[in-house]
């Protein structure tokens, strides 16, 4: 299976992912994990996003599209991934459209988790005290949040117009939203949407 999770920050994705990742037996991919670790690294991957990253802002098309290209063709990707912040722009939707096409099946399923914003500015001003997340910071959330209404939250209208969108309620136990997911995937398989 090949799924993309939508959500604006501090909505559970990547947790989300992980859980779902180890259900599958499929790998989870973080773009915001795999630009964390080559900031942490200092590589010039690293440098070129740090300051992005630190403003709020989306890191560029071309960066994160050759991530993604690279990163879905490793062998572990063959039998299908979970994509956690790509695309975050219809723009890199449309590109990894093009990557996958002739590459295998397309995508499955688009889950986006849904959250009062409220909870989320909540939850990202735990995730910095607790976590240390230079991208959590208060003077970061209010932008990152503008950022995703502008530039990520239209990607649900692209992906409903494909018939791949299923809009999750993101709030409760980590488990009830496991299941929340699980039956919009069987949802998905029965539809004949999956691969």
């Amino acid at each position: 299976m090949r799924i993309i999770f939508l959500g604006p920050p501090g909505s559970g994705k990547g947790t989300q992912a992980k859980l779902l990742s180890e259900r599958l037996g499929v790998p989870a991919i973080s773009t915001g994990e795999i630009l964390r670790s080559a900031v942490r690294a200092g590589s010039p991957l690293g440098l070129q996003a740090k300051a992005t990253m630190e403003a709020g802002e989306l890191v560029s098309d071309d960066l994160m599209i050759a991530l993604i290209r690279d990163r879905i063709a490793s062998p572990d990707a063959s039998r299908g991934f979970i994509l956690d912040g790509f695309p975050r722009t219809v723009e890199q939707a449309a590109a990894l459209e093009k990557l996958m096409a002739g590459n295998g099946p397309g995508l499955s399923a688009v889950l986006n988790l849904s959250v009062p914003e409220a909870v989320i500015v909540d939850r990202l001003h735990g995730r910095s005290r607790d976590e240390g997340r230079s991208d959590d910071r208060p003077e970061t959330i209010l932008e990152r949040l503008r950022v995703y209404h502008q530039k990520t939250e239209p990607l649900a209208d692209f992906y409903r117009g494909r018939r791949l969108l299923a809009d999750i309620n993101g709030m409760g136990d980590v488990s009830e939203i496991s299941d929340r997911i699980d039956q919009a995937l069987a949802v998905a398989v029965s539809s004949g949407r999956t691969a």
